[in-house]
């Protein structure tokens, strides 16, 4: 009994460990595109930030999808241990939606300043 225990707790550690990972490659990719949507709005290039910003998005929702079903699963009762790969996760998580925003308003600057021109 206590090794299916131990095999069935190093089996829900593999698979949080694998959403973590998904989580921080998603949400890394979507951070880089809304830096260089934000680099693009710099010299002027709407038209391609537009798609940047859109990849970008792409990403985000991606990992926080995978987010999302962490949180289900927890609140289903099912085991979701916190660990320090959990906590990079969804520190990363916070940190591109934090450049999503500021990525949005950056454009809308950017945008602004064009139409003046």
């Amino acid at each position: 009994l206590t090794q299916k225990i131990e095999k069935l707790s190093m089996e829900v550690n593999e698979q949080l460990h694998l959403s973590c990972f998904e989580i921080i490659s998603q949400v890394g990719m979507a951070r880089s595109c809304y830096i260089e949507a934000m680099d693009l709005a710099s010299a002027g290039d709407i038209e391609q930030v537009r798609t940047k910003a859109a990849e970008g998005d792409g990403f985000f929702s991606a990992g926080h999808t995978v987010h999302a079903q962490l949180i289900t699963q927890a609140a289903q009762g099912e085991p979701v241990p916190v660990d320090i790969l959990l906590v990079h996760a969804e520190d990363q998580l916070m940190s591109a939606e934090e450049f999503k925003i500021l990525t949005e308003r950056f454009i809308n600057m950017a945008r602004q300043a064009c139409a003046k021109r």
